[in-house]
């Protein structure tokens, strides 16, 4: 045992210099971004100080500007232009002659640009969030929760993990090829397309960046016409991280527009990554098959939240109205269906209701609400809509949050938080994406029926199971068909961002973070050598060279069942059998058969 000490010495000290090491900052340079287009310092311009009103009977794109301003008051924020399709394979050019630089570049300048990007957004918290507010209609809260923490939670993972998964992987060889060396390798794939929603301006524009362009890759990111304000100034701050490092320009782009700068974007990258809505989604992948480009689609959600009766009501019912009313409850498909078993029922509604109550929408950045306002115009009808459809159905309105001080003109870009009972699933809010502050709670009474109404579902993004006994709620989530699974909380899933995220059937297919996403922006390269080349060397066995001999069947019959038989004299009068085709294809006899 007295050797054993000099060990744990060892392995203690260096635990404590690890320790120590990790109180040394690192040497991170600061970048400094111009933030005055995005100030609101009361000096803008005075054409950019209106309410804006959208136009009707006239789109946007007709007029080929995106319009750009504040949900909450409609303050207008400017406008960028809607890039044609020749300007799209233009940046896209630029980024794949980036790409073949930065494919060369090493672990470690790729994990400064990480650090400048992490130093810099810890430093400026509050000025992303107001960004994000202001562009999204989220409160500054749900902007540092969704935003700022996954981004930094993704940044770190890369930093501690990504280099180790896109290292050469060793794999097994096998019996038959036990003499090789056989090795996954992970190489860029070129230019990476991405078109992402305008829920998270943020986060959505940081996650495929990061881990594109870790991985080597170049990235051109289409984004949301209703959050290209925010996607513009975040765009500056990678461009000054990316300058701070050397890489070459162009390695990120952002472009602005509608319909037609996606579709020119699809057909022009290697790989494509697109977060929005089904129908969307649809329309990428057919474009992408005309160019068999691979895509990554994270659609939308319509999570189950099941409530289990062995449950602290109170605890619970705060978080359900956190899982449905999140990022201001318009910008994030949260939970979206509610069950609760019928012996917590009442207790269970009337507690959400109570909270839902205290909760009123209006300008997030006044302070005082803990709601924002819709992003997308006339989406509020959308969800009156469901609302409506379910009350015919026989459902019923327990409460609505309350508005704050909205100003004329803004009335419709807000939707107040709204609790419904009695629904079902003949209702077309329990089956449709409402995006939207409404928790519609549903009876169960058995653990079988809440997986079954959990999946009865066109999507399959997440789910939420909240149960006294932790088996109970592991054995109701792991029978529900879906890509990401809470146990006794909700979302916790994406600040893990070691954890692949993503859905199935309408929700899409394909991981983004963790391994899996990290790997999505590689071509994956198998590659077999020689273990102890040059020593030995593949050589086609005599029976089976051209021209094949007469018995070079019953040769390669005895070789599978030498290497694949289950009984072991079987595979002892194989080898037998194959030692005696070798040695008889040197005798004369078998020479002058040969021949």
């Amino acid at each position: 045992m007295a050797f054993l000490w000099p060990l744990i010495v060892l392995a203690f000290a260096y635990a404590i210099c690890r320790f120590l090491f990790m109180l040394i900052p690192p040497n991170v340079p600061s970048i400094d971004v111009d933030a005055s287009d995005v100030l609101d310092d009361g000096n803008q311009a005075q054409e950019n100080s209106f309410i804006y009103i959208p136009p009707r009977g006239r789109t946007q794109q007709a007029d080929r500007k995106v319009q750009c301003y504040e949900p909450a008051t409609m303050k207008y924020l400017g406008y960028y232009p809607a890039l044609t399709p020749v300007e799209v394979k233009e940046r896209v050019a630029q980024a794949r002659k980036a790409q073949k630089i930065w494919a060369k570049s090493s672990f470690k300048q790729r994990r400064q640009f990480l650090r400048i990007l992490l130093n810099y957004i810890v430093k400026h918290q509050q000025l992303i969030c107001e960004t994000s507010s202001r562009d999204t209609g989220k409160t500054m809260v749900d902007a540092s929760l969704g935003e700022i923490m996954t981004t930094c939670e993704k940044i770190t993972w890369l930093l501690s993990e990504g280099e180790r998964w896109l290292k050469p992987e060793y794999r097994s060889s096998g019996r038959s090829m036990f003499y090789k060396k056989s090795k996954v390798e992970f190489h860029p794939l070129g230019v990476i397309g991405a078109i992402v929603s305008w829920n998270y301006p943020f986060h959505n524009i940081f996650n495929p960046m990061l881990a594109a362009v870790f991985s080597g890759n170049s990235i051109v990111i289409k984004v949301s016409e209703h959050a290209s304000w925010s996607g513009c100034f975040y765009f500056q701050i990678i461009q000054s991280a990316l300058a701070a490092v050397g890489a070459p320009e162009n390695l990120v782009e952002v472009i602005t527009g509608f319909a037609e700068t996606g579709e020119a974007l699809v057909s022009s990258v290697d790989k494509m990554i697109f977060v929005g809505s089904p129908g969307v989604g649809k329309m990428i992948m057919r474009n992408a098959s005309e160019t068999l480009t691979p895509v990554t689609l994270e659609l939308g959600g319509k999570d189950a939240f099941i409530v289990c009766e062995d449950v602290d009501v109170d605890r619970v019912a705060h978080i359900a109205v956190r899982a449905a009313l999140q990022s201001s409850g318009q910008n994030c498909a949260g939970a979206e269906r509610f069950y609760v078993h019928r012996d917590i029922y009442s207790s269970f509604v009337s507690k959400v209701a109570k909270i839902v109550k205290s909760v009123s929408a209006g300008p997030p950045l006044a302070g005082k609400y803990d709601m924002g306002a819709i992003c997308l115009q006339e989406h509020s009808e959308k969800l009156e809509t469901l609302v409506n459809d379910a009350l015919d159905k026989g459902a019923k309105i327990v409460v609505r949050g309350s508005f704050g001080n909205i100003s004329e003109g803004a009335v419709d870009q807000f939707f107040p938080p709204t609790v419904i009972e009695n629904v079902d699933h003949t209702m077309k809010l329990m089956q449709e994406e409402a995006f939207g502050p409404i928790l519609p709670i549903m009876k169960f009474s058995t653990d079988e029926e809440a997986v079954r109404l959990a999946n009865d579902s066109r999507y399959g993004l997440g789910c939420a199971v909240f149960s006294g006994s932790q088996h109970r709620a592991k054995k109701i989530a792991s029978q529900i068909h879906c890509g990401v699974v809470a146990i006794n909380d909700f979302a916790s899933n994406y600040l893990c961002q070691s954890l692949p995220f993503g859905g199935v059937k309408d929700s899409g297919f394909g991981r983004f973070a963790g391994v899996e996403g990290l790997r999505a922006c590689c071509l994956v390269k198998s590659v077999v050598e020689d273990r102890w080349w040059p020593f030995i060397k593949t050589k086609i066995p005599k029976p089976i060279q051209y021209p094949v001999a007469e018995n070079s069947f019953e040769f390669q019959e005895s070789l599978v069942e030498l290497f694949y038989g289950l009984d072991i004299w079987d595979r002892l009068r194989a080898l037998v059998n194959v030692i005696k085709f070798f040695t008889e294809q040197h005798s004369p006899a078998m020479g002058k058969k040969n021949d």
